[in-house]
């Protein structure tokens, strides 16, 4: 990691959130703060969208500009200590692509997790075995042994959350291709299909197949993941992820035209206790 660099958090991507909801309050431009703050309009922008870190003072600046009540100013005041301090997997930070790095700060902070996988079992269910086993398909983006441990920890990290306090809600459709497709042999995929199997008896998470024998359905183009936030400030976003990036996007028409998809996909795939039924009968054909 470049010394100096910024890398986002759950609480540096609010604080961002907040100045920009400050600043589009007032109805002033990105041009006229930046020209007040003696700033460079595109440092403005870099600071708005949690591309670049934002010291504490140029933040109390900003709420002066803005006029932001004393009440509201504290409270961001410390949202921006809290945006300087790093989170859990920033000591991994090396071993994840920058992209990804989104991806993780809005999991961790989402309060609903929902979304189509149509060939790997999702990075938050996935054994060490099997994570380790798609890594060495080639071509790996994976330069050493160091960044592949940094990133199965980051993932047993990130499963975690699964039972944890503050636990999501999950709900995930798999293609039947995902639990039929051997990955890492048969006893890695023996074991991997045995954890989803306990993940899905978890009460915060729904697991269902989507059958070969359906036919075709509204996501053949491809996997996504559909996230949700607690706070009426988050909107709702979309992330879809390919080998050398992710997309993102949280425009009211788009999301609802994946959340549209979701309610097809599964209302077209297996219940849950049938999909457990089929998660142990390919047990079974491994054994």
């Amino acid at each position: 990691m470049a010394r100096g660099k910024h890398i986002p958090t759950v609480a540096s991507m609010r604080l961002a959130r907040e100045l920009y909801a400050q600043r589009d309050r007032t109805g002033l431009s990105q041009a006229a703060v930046a020209e007040e703050m003696g700033w460079a309009e595109s440092k403005l922008n870099r600071i708005e969208n949690d591309k670049s870190r934002v010291l504490q003072r140029d933040v109390k600046r900003l709420l002066k500009l803005y006029g932001t009540e004393e009440a509201e100013a504290e409270a961001i005041v410390e949202l921006s200590r809290l945006a300087g301090e790093p989170e859990w997997w920033h000591q991994y930070s090396g071993a994840i692509p920058e992209w990804f790095q989104v991806y993780v700060v809005l999991e961790a902070s989402a309060s609903d997790l929902l979304g189509y996988e149509s060939e790997l079992v999702p990075g938050i269910m996935q054994t060490e075995r099997y994570a380790r086993a798609i890594m060495f398909t080639a071509p790996s983006p994976f330069e050493s042994d160091e960044e592949i441990t940094g990133t199965i920890q980051v993932r047993a990290n990130r499963q975690a959350r699964l039972t944890a306090k503050d636990r999501p809600n999950v709900w995930l459709v798999l293609n039947e291709a995902v639990i039929r497709r051997v990955v890492g042999g048969r006893d890695t995929m023996r074991e991997q299909l045995e954890h989803l199997i306990k993940v899905a008896r978890l009460r915060n998470v729904t697991l269902q197949v989507l059958p070969f024998a359906g036919g075709e359905h509204s996501a053949m183009h491809g996997s996504f993941r559909l996230l949700k936030f607690s706070t009426p400030a988050d909107p709702d976003k979309v992330y879809l992820e390919q080998q050398i990036g992710g997309l993102y996007t949280q425009k009211p028409d788009e999301v609802e035209r994946y959340r549209l998809m979701f309610d097809h996909l599964r209302a077209r795939a297996l219940g849950p206790q049938d999909t457990i039924a089929m998660l142990g009968a390919a047990v079974a054909d491994l054994a």
